[in-house]
């Protein structure tokens, strides 16, 4: 009898648990995409996608000081609303209008912790909330199990610590392969599901927070990790830091506020190549006057170590080369020249400059030319000697490029922060390098206008076109990419071998003219020589021409790994790239996004550009909205065109 009573009431409480569990649903406003919340002994999500499911049981929790959030939550209410909005960009890489259109479930829990979910038509996002009053809290840990319901084909960056550049390359397995210990993947990550179906999972809006990475569980599982929050540091050479002390946090920060956002995009190749999701869920501009930030192109120094011969004076490091530089910019009406790493005598003194340089004259040359000057900087430079910033900006210097931060924990994501507003304030554009993605400070603080962090023109031969075509469905997918295009030595691959004075990119000249179109950046960089630039006329003048912002995007074509094909829209020219890896493509592209007929100039890869990377062909032709264009592109091809 004992037994039977106590096996009753297990079976009682077993059946009060389930009964307790309350789900909550939320579909976007095409009915597509759903998203259930269960709260239970657990709090978990699902996610779907028509009939799919792309997420499965994924739990989430966060510990705030002792208190731990997430096991046996205690609901309070829910709220249900629509987002209904239009986000216009001060620097719109895609679009000049951005539609913010979701529904959304608020989520208040007893001890003070909320959570927000958005159903829009191409993906989710989460964010926790947290009031706790006034004053500040310890965040000790935020949990995300990153569960899927099968075997995806994952596409990562491996890394084995904190510490990275973020210009790893690609990986692509299934998660089946992968286990418990493996190494560290950083954001963002791009999933396919058997179906075909692409996933693309990264963050937006992180403020005094850390950025979050993904480590393998095993069983087509993720968990969320975070570097601890910096207490102490101290630096490390003339660019680097080490950190003495690490609180037992993941962020000492404000008791009451929004923490950031998580999202996934769902869709196909093309869904994920033009979504905004960053944007829109970075929050608005805090700036009053923008109309001084200008985006632009930028002749860089560094990549193609300052060669520039046929001239009478000797090149290198100052200012007759600079000047060059300038004059070569000005001719191409390209915005700003880049002063990189060696224009101060040492990297921990930015008041004194090198032998010959004198950066105040090339700031009044330039200015008469209409061109205006970036310096380089680590951002250790910057920490220690923060009075720089006012002290170039009124000397008229217009951005900085500052690089080597390697990390995302609290304190440096709170670093990117304190340097662009103090920019901002001094009217200084800021490009970061050595950095983290994007992840919403760039639309708060628009100044920022472009983040590195990526595999990029500057890695030589171990840039390939095999892993930066996947730069559009990826890391380009979340935000503006320095890339640095524009070899004039175009190379395939297995012929790249560049020097310091003689630098190869890979791919063809097609290709590499396609880049301005197809990668996105706010100041996007000419990393060749000038003297190169000028013997190439007809592709420079292209090149030059690409704005750096659009008005309108159009994804005409696009295989994530294979190709990507695409046309912008800027007042009234469209331009249009295409790009492929290491496998040829014949595409057929329809022009009945055209509102009138016009006149195509067209750069494609010349007949024996598969092997000669350098040979291109120019092509004009008339061209109306019922235009079908047969597009051939070689390995490591491209084709690329202005339509006026």
């Amino acid at each position: 009898m004992k037994k039977s009573l106590t096996m009753m009431a297990l079976l009682s409480l077993t059946l009060g648990s389930f009964a307790a569990d309350k789900t909550e649903t939320l579909t976007s406003p095409n009915g597509n995409v759903k998203l259930e919340v269960t709260v239970g002994q657990q709090l978990t999500l699902n996610v779907f996608q028509g009939d799919e499911q792309i997420l499965k049981n994924c739990a989430l929790s966060l510990q705030v000081g002792k208190e731990q959030f997430g096991q046996n939550p205690k609901l309070s209410s829910a709220k249900r609303s629509k987002v209904d909005a239009t986000v216009k960009p001060v620097v719109p890489l895609k679009y000049a209008e951005v539609p913010n259109k979701a529904n959304q479930l608020s989520l208040a829990f007893k001890g003070g912790i909320g959570l927000d979910l958005r159903a829009y038509d191409n993906g989710v996002a989460y964010r926790f909330t947290v009031k706790k009053g006034k004053g500040q809290v310890d965040v000790v840990s935020e949990g995300l199990g990153l569960n899927l319901p099968e075997a995806f084909t994952a596409h990562i960056s491996k890394t084995r610590g904190f510490g990275t550049s973020y210009e790893n390359p690609y990986t692509h397995l299934s998660t089946a392969e992968l286990k418990s210990g493996d190494e560290m993947t950083y954001l963002p990550v791009l999933f396919e599901t058997p179906k075909g179906t692409k996933v693309l999972f990264s963050e937006s809006d992180v403020r005094d927070y850390p950025h979050l990475f993904l480590a393998p569980t095993g069983q087509n599982a993720f968990e969320a990790r975070f570097p601890k929050s910096p207490e102490t540091w101290e630096p490390s050479g003339d660019r680097g830091w080490k950190v003495t002390k690490e609180r037992a946090c993941i962020a000492r920060t404000s008791a009451t506020r929004t923490l950031p956002w998580r999202f996934a995009v769902i869709g196909t190749d093309a869904d994920i190549a033009q979504n905004q999701m960053e944007v829109v869920l970075a929050g608005k501009s805090e700036l009053d006057d923008t109309s001084w930030i200008k985006p632009g192109q930028v002749c860089w120094d560094w990549w193609n170590h300052w060669t520039v011969w046929g001239v009478d004076f000797e090149t290198g490091i100052n200012n007759d080369t600079y000047k060059y530089i300038i004059d070569t910019a000005s001719k191409y009406g390209v915005e700003y020249i880049l002063l990189d790493e060696g224009w101060n005598k040492r990297v921990q003194d930015p008041f004194t400059y090198a032998d010959k340089i004198d950066v105040k004259e090339l700031v009044d040359y330039g200015a008469k030319k209409n061109v205006g000057i970036i310096l380089w900087l680590s951002w250790l430079t910057v920490e220690q000697h923060m009075d720089l910033i006012k002290h170039y900006a009124d000397m008229g210097v217009k951005g900085l490029k500052i690089d080597f931060m390697d990390h995302s924990d609290q304190w440096m994501v709170n670093f990117y922060e304190r340097v662009a507003r103090e920019c901002a304030k001094n009217k200084l554009l800021v490009d970061f390098h050595g950095s983290f993605k994007p992840a919403g400070l760039e639309q708060r603080l628009p100044n920022l206008v472009s983040y590195e962090g990526v595999r990029g023109m500057e890695q030589g031969g171990g840039c390939q076109p095999a892993n930066s075509i996947w730069l559009p469905f990826m890391r380009n997918a979340v935000g503006p990419m320095d890339f640095t295009p524009g070899s004039m030595q175009s190379a395939q691959p297995e012929d790249n071998r560049g020097t310091g004075s003689m630098p190869m990119g890979g791919g063809t000249r097609a290709y590499q003219m396609a880049l301005y179109v197809c990668f996105e950046s706010g100041v996007q960089m000419l990393a060749d020589s000038p003297t190169r630039y000028l013997r190439e006329d007809e592709c420079t003048r292209f090149i030059s021409s690409v704005p750096t912002t659009w008005d309108d995007t159009r994804v005409l074509a696009a295989k994530a790994g294979d190709y990507y094909v695409v046309a912008k829209r800027k007042g009234q020219k469209w331009f249009i790239g295409a790009i492929t890896g290491d496998k040829s493509q014949d595409l057929s592209i329809s022009l009945d996004f055209l509102s009138k007929s016009g006149r195509a100039t067209i750069f494609q890869d010349g007949r024996n550009a598969h092997r000669i990377a350098v040979d291109y062909k120019k092509v004009d032709q008339q061209v109306t909205p019922q235009t079908q264009l047969k597009l051939h592109l070689v390995r490591n091809g491209g084709w690329c065109a202005v339509i006026e």
